[in-house]
């Protein structure tokens, strides 16, 4: 061991940023979308809009 002192409350920091990051990545992975799923979503949306815009009438 070294001759510093550990700060506890970093430590105890550090343990629960981890736990939270291996958290959020488990949601990801379970509930969250891919990046090209995302950006496939996105240019439907636009393209259906841009359909739908189109399709306006106009008195």
């Amino acid at each position: 061991m070294t001759d510093a002192p550990i700060n506890l409350n970093k430590v105890r920091k550090l343990r629960d940023r981890a736990e939270a990051k291996a958290q959020a990545d488990a949601n990801a992975v379970k509930h969250g979308r891919t990046k090209a799923e995302r950006l496939l979503e996105a240019a439907r949306q636009a393209q259906a809009k841009a359909r739908l815009d189109q399709l306006k009438f106009e008195e």
